[in-house]
């Protein structure tokens, strides 16, 4: 399979005769997006991994060509994903997946856990300072929320030692319910992961626990401020996902999950067409090796599913990219360079190439981040000349 042109940019995947390629986007860990195949994953460790399996692949069965990343609140791992998906012609998305709490107005403390989606163009987010701020919020209350689960299954008469969590999470990784249920099964409390979540570690389960999570409005809200797309996650999982539904829409919301692994889920099609949001969906790979595992791309999605999420994502993407580079023109600094190249896969397979002026910058990050036709824009035209004006006095 070839790419006619990068998916970042509107392009699509083309099979050898030419025709439009089936769409792939994942559900869980792995979410992947329309046509272009953008799987996204829910755990750093899990980033290389997931790369190294493309690698692994024959070439004529390595049909993802993009995937969209999506952690679980951080994007630390993005920038190492792309330099190990580069070598494989695998054009990274920075994503990220965010943990949040719906708490109706109505019902003071009747908060249910939420998952947002953040799907952001190949610049990353226009402010990731503000991003990080709350991702790391998110992450140190994890932490707590973990200890606290742990404590509860003490309490049940099942110890957990806090250091095997910790191991089983990775290094610099917050350990969440995912780490602990594997904790659980390798204790013998429980057969598997899905038994753990049944009757220990869900929502209702008798050692669940809250973190520090935002509110799921201001959680979309921030996306639209720092230029991505966003999107609801496994909304089946919710207890009133139509509620939910129309107040994200209210708050900016993008698009929603409607496929999964085992197919469409019943009603959520209809909920998608009833508040005007872009229909996603797709397989769940998180690389365990296991034989009921959806392998990445598995999940196919209509072409038309990728390029309605093009159309709608494009001129947000760059209206970001317009204002990191303009942002970089007011106070160009070797900080705000390292800020515009963070999350740029540049286009020499060799890593940076050496930056000498404000031009070097933005025709780097144009050529790397846009098609053709986007480049053609009046407004990055002049962007452009911003930076070479910058470039002059320098």
């Amino acid at each position: 399979m070839a790419m006619a042109r990068d998916a970042s940019g509107g392009g699509r995947c083309l099979d050898d005769e030419g025709d439009a390629a089936s769409t792939v986007l994942d559900g869980s860990p792995w979410k992947i997006i329309p046509s272009a195949n953008l799987p996204v994953l829910s755990e750093y460790k899990h980033c290389l991994l997931i790369v190294r399996h493309m690698y692994s692949m024959p070439i004529g069965l390595i049909l993802v060509k993009v995937l969209a990343l999506t952690d679980h609140d951080t994007m630390a791992g993005i920038p190492e994903a792309m330099s190990a998906a580069h070598k494989c012609g695998i054009r990274i998305i920075p994503g990220v997946e965010i943990s949040a709490l719906h708490s109706p107005r109505e019902i003071p403390g009747a908060g249910e856990p939420v998952h947002i989606l953040a799907y952001y163009g190949m610049c990353g987010p226009s402010r990731f300072d503000e991003l990080d701020s709350m991702l790391l919020n998110i992450r140190n209350g994890r932490y707590l929320r973990a200890k606290n689960i742990l404590a509860k299954l003490n309490s049940l008469k099942m110890p957990i030692k806090w250091e095997r969590v910790t191991k089983i999470a990775g290094e610099g990784v917050a350990p969440g319910r995912l780490h602990i249920a594997r904790a659980l099964v390798e204790a013998g409390y429980v057969d598997n992961v899905r038994q753990a979540f049944n009757k220990y570690l869900g929502d209702d389960g008798p050692a669940y626990a809250t973190g520090s999570e935002p509110f799921t409005e201001t959680v979309v809200q921030m996306i639209s401020r720092t230029g991505g797309i966003s999107a609801l996650a496994h909304p089946w999982s919710l207890k009133n996902p139509d509620a939910i539904i129309r107040s994200l829409k209210g708050a900016g919301l993008h698009a929603m999950e409607v496929y999964r692994s085992d197919g469409k889920v019943d009603g959520f099609s209809q909920l998608a067409e009833k508040y005007g949001l872009l229909k996603l969906g797709g397989s769940d790979f998180h690389g365990k090796g296991t034989k009921d595992e959806t392998d990445v791309g598995e999940v196919k999605l209509a072409i038309t599913t990728l390029s309605s999420f093009l159309e709608m994502a494009r001129p947000i993407w760059c209206s970001a990219m317009k204002d990191i580079l303009l942002k970089f023109a007011e106070e160009p600094s070797a900080a705000n360079l390292g800020k515009i190249l963070k999350f740029g896969q540049l286009s020499n397979s060799d890593g940076f190439a050496p930056i000498d002026s404000g031009t070097d910058v933005v025709n780097l990050c144009l050529s790397s981040w846009l098609s053709y036709d986007d480049m053609e824009d009046i407004e990055l035209e002049e962007v452009r000349s911003k930076l070479v004006c910058y470039a002059a006095k320098t």
